[in-house]
């Protein structure tokens, strides 16, 4: 375990068709750093590389959803960049976030199969239990049709990424205090 005031190592990796997914990065990135002590970095597939995976503690994977699964430029990606770093990501953070052209395009099966990828190299991934906004949860990552406009959909990109950064900094960096649980209990009212 790393000293209790070191930096966490955040990477936001992505594919993106359209532009809708980046913009979900940017808005996961800038929940990230609402933590203190983190460190981001914002890379799509096409410029990350091996080392950018091996510098973080924790990962956001996004994609376009592309017939309810990922994209195959970020499945390349991890079959044949990171196949040569397999066993050696063991006991990082993971999450993911992806867009489609319209709800009920399955978004959250593409979630669901970057998950898979991210527990296959040994990655621990989480959902998020609480409520972005009144409407929007995300259990399996952060969703959305076409790009983020509304505020909903922006709330749970941002929520996503200080979850991960959360969980980075309680779980890698031993930073007790920003588990998620105790801010839950903060919010909740008493009895």
């Amino acid at each position: 375990m790393s000293e209790t005031n070191s930096t966490a190592k955040i990477l936001i990796l992505y594919d993106s068709f359209s532009g809708n997914t980046a913009k979900m990065a940017q808005l996961v990135a800038e929940g990230a750093q609402r933590v203190p002590s983190t460190e981001v970095r914002l890379k799509s597939v096409d410029e990350a590389s091996a080392e950018d995976v091996a510098w973080c503690e924790g990962i956001a994977v996004g994609s376009p959803t592309n017939m309810g699964i990922l994209s195959w430029k970020m499945k390349r990606f991890w079959d044949e960049t990171m196949m040569p770093d397999w066993m050696k990501l063991d006991g990082r953070i993971g999450c993911a976030f992806s867009s489609a052209g319209g709800w009920g395009g399955g978004m959250e099966l593409a979630c669901q199969s970057i998950l898979t990828v991210l527990m296959n190299y040994g990655f621990l991934t989480f959902g998020v239990t609480d409520y972005a906004t009144k409407m929007h949860t995300l259990h399996y990552g952060a969703v959305t049709a076409k790009e983020p406009r509304g505020e909903e959909a922006q709330a749970a990109c941002r929520l996503l990424g200080q979850r991960l950064a959360e969980w980075t900094a309680v779980l890698i960096h031993g930073r007790k205090e920003l588990h998620p649980q105790l801010k839950l209990a903060e919010r909740m009212p008493p009895g």
